[in-house]
């Protein structure tokens, strides 16, 4: 606590300075005064605790000097000091609140009492006005929070003594950009480069664990909007964006219209898993239109780029599937499904691939991690593109594991994908998209170099195949026709006697 003593003799000035132990009493003197007027000057711009004030003073006398004081606003304590034929002045300070009045020469003990008894009087308060100050603040972040969220009636406020008034509102939420770490420690108001006086151009509320800015009045939005300018593209290391991410809904003109901004951040927030590489700022305007909302993950669409993506691996069109990926990325960002099941879905999409490649190739040796290893790392994922950068990095490993190595032309690859999947319902229709052709002319391209056309090729590799299983008793005919390609037995039969002479059962006992 501060305390200021003015006194217009020396001697006593000098003597109230030591009459008593300041420190141990918990005062610091903060100045000292000689006369009334510098007495008032340095009250006003040292704010003391407590003056111990002279009543006759030089130029300004003692109840002058507390009366202006009080009248510009002085909330501190006076003892005043003065002799005995200074009553009357005493009588008047009195009149202006002063509680403490001691006369010359003054008493040690008399001095030390009052001191303590003001000591108190200031713990008091001041405690008294942290409490007040606490449930202020706590009532306050209440209130910004309802009117945030939606949920207060702005009807019933005095929103200019919240400091609410503004001409134009927008709500902010921040978080870490590495959502690994939990605290974020930036100022806002030094993201912004203002001064926040009186909370003057924004709030800060804690909403659900959340960090909310209300931004308030066009200053704060304009400097927002530089920012933005500045950083938002890969902020430099160091800068005010690089360590956060953010998101912040519309600009709106009403009190009753800040949920609106609100909404709009904590849907943007709920959309993050859609961001791009090193995006920091998710914008209102980046909000789709809930009619393009349309999307639904399903058994029908994990079967459809299932099929697409191992048909893409092993024809080794790392085009089509670079396309087929962008296309699943487009659809999703579109999904009505939430985050948790996106994941699944890419899950249970890429252990598919993973089982379908590995039986198809199993003699080839392809680098895979156990399914428990693959589910764990696409649910730890924060966004979308690293899971189909992740897809993207295996796809290639696959196809060079099990690329045919003497390929040195595009036939060569076609025969290597027949070769894999005679026993699939192969067509020419089919099968030339995967590596860049039209049916037409793989069909005459086929057949020239081939010397057979493309039916007869696959049903010679077919039979030949049937005739291996064919050794094996325990395999019925009508099971070995479905395992090389065939789903009608009696089609199965007609075939293996137009190319090998005799019915499958009399090769068996031939053999």
């Amino acid at each position: 606590m501060k305390v200021l003593i003015a006194d217009d003799e020396a001697i006593v000035l000098e003597g109230l300075k030591y009459i008593i132990d300041w420190k141990e009493l918990g005062f610091t003197i903060c100045g000292e005064a000689s006369n009334g007027e510098m007495a008032l000057e340095k009250i006003l711009e040292l704010s003391p605790d407590l003056v111990l004030l002279d009543i006759r003073m030089p130029k300004l006398n003692g109840t002058d000097v507390i009366k202006q004081a009080k009248e510009q606003g002085y909330k501190g304590k006076f003892i005043i000091i003065s002799g005995y034929s200074d009553f009357t002045y005493a009588q008047t300070a009195i009149k202006y609140g002063v509680e403490y009045y001691l006369t010359k020469p003054v008493d040690e003990d008399e001095l030390s009492n009052c001191v303590t008894t003001i000591k108190k009087e200031i713990e008091k308060t001041r405690k008294e006005k942290f409490t007040y100050s606490q449930y202020y603040e706590k009532a306050k972040q209440t209130i910004l929070a309802d009117i945030i969220t939606g949920s207060q009636s702005i009807n019933a406020l005095q929103y200019p003594d919240l400091s609410l008034d503004a001409n134009v509102y927008k709500v902010i939420i921040y978080e870490n950009y590495n959502q690994e770490d939990f605290h974020t420690s930036y100022s806002f108001a030094d993201m912004l480069r203002v001064t926040n006086h009186g909370n003057d151009s924004f709030e800060h509320v804690l909403i659900n664990n959340q960090d909310i800015i209300l931004l308030k009045g066009e200053f704060a939005l304009e400097r927002f909007d530089n920012l933005l300018q500045h950083y938002e593209h890969n902020p430099q290391k160091g800068s005010p964006l690089d360590t956060l991410f953010l998101t912040h809904g519309r600009n709106v003109y009403r009190l009753e219209d800040i949920y609106r901004s609100y909404e709009d951040a904590e849907s943007l927030l709920n959309r993050r898993f859609f961001c791009k590489p090193n995006q920091h700022v998710f914008g209102y305007q980046e909000l789709p239109d809930e009619s393009l909302l349309t999307y639904q993950i399903s058994k029908e669409e994990t079967a459809y780029y299932y099929k697409l993506l191992t048909d893409y691996l092993q024809s080794f069109n790392r085009q089509k599937i670079s396309d087929a990926l962008s296309e699943l990325e487009g659809h999703l960002t579109c999904c009505t499904d939430d985050i948790k099941s996106i994941k699944y879905f890419l899950a249970d999409l890429f252990l598919q691939i993973k089982h379908d490649i590995a039986y198809t190739y199993s003699n080839s040796n392809i680098p895979f991690a156990t399914n428990s290893a693959i589910l764990s790392l696409i649910e730890q994922k924060y966004y979308l593109y690293e899971i189909l950068h992740y897809f993207e990095e295996q796809f290639e490993i696959i196809m060079k594991a099990i690329g045919n190595q003497s390929s040195d032309s595009v036939l060569n690859d076609i025969l290597y994908y027949i070769e894999h999947n005679y026993n699939e319902n192969l067509k020419l229709e089919t099968l030339a998209p995967l590596f860049g052709y039209n049916s037409s002319y793989l069909g005459k391209f086929f057949s020239k170099k081939m010397g057979k056309n493309f039916n007869a090729y696959l049903d010679e590799l077919r039979i030949n195949h049937s005739k291996e299983l064919l050794k094996n008793k325990d395999l019925k005919v009508y099971m070995i026709s479905e395992m090389v390609g065939y789903k009608n037995v009696d089609y199965f039969h007609k075939k293996f006697k137009k190319y090998v002479g005799i019915s499958p059962a009399e090769y068996r006992k031939a053999e």
